[in-house]
């Protein structure tokens, strides 16, 4: 695995950001958050991101998405009971899909990325994702280190 780039290690390079509870059974035998713990707390973040950012409901029904990818990069162990932070944005913007772009801190240090790439059906005509939708996601982006 390649060393992320310096900026998705930075929590100030996404839009979003927030606290997820850490729970007894996401630990391992040795005491550390388990793998299956690390894609479920990214999992939560990202449903918090999608409805906090209102990427779904009433504006965008009729419609559907599912993941088609999942990466996580496991930089650092976690440990329970500690919260950990993530920060999610928007990522690389496609004609019917686009990137959600995660990292998860515990105590202010980076301990894993997540990037999941979400494809959305086409429309009745055929298209792909409508231009209100793709404005929204915009709205979203990471800053790759550029200034704000």
């Amino acid at each position: 695995m390649p060393r992320p780039a310096p900026w998705r290690l930075d929590p100030a390079a996404y839009p979003h950001s927030g606290p997820i509870q850490t729970r007894f059974q996401d630990m391992d035998v040795l005491g550390h958050l388990n793998n299956v713990a690390f894609a479920a707390l990214f999992e939560t973040a990202r449903t918090k991101f999608n409805r906090e950012a209102e990427l779904w409901g009433k504006r965008f029904s009729g419609r559907r998405a599912v993941v088609a990818q999942m990466e996580i990069n496991y930089l650092a162990e976690g440990s329970y009971p500690e919260d950990v932070e993530i920060a999610t944005g928007i990522g690389d913007i496609g004609g019917r899909s686009w990137a959600i772009l995660a990292c998860m801190f515990q105590e202010g240090r980076p301990i894993a990325t997540c990037d999941v790439v979400i494809v959305m059906d086409k429309d009745e005509a055929g298209g792909g994702l409508p231009d209100l939708f793709k404005q929204r996601l915009m709205e979203f982006r990471v800053r790759e280190g550029r200034p704000r």
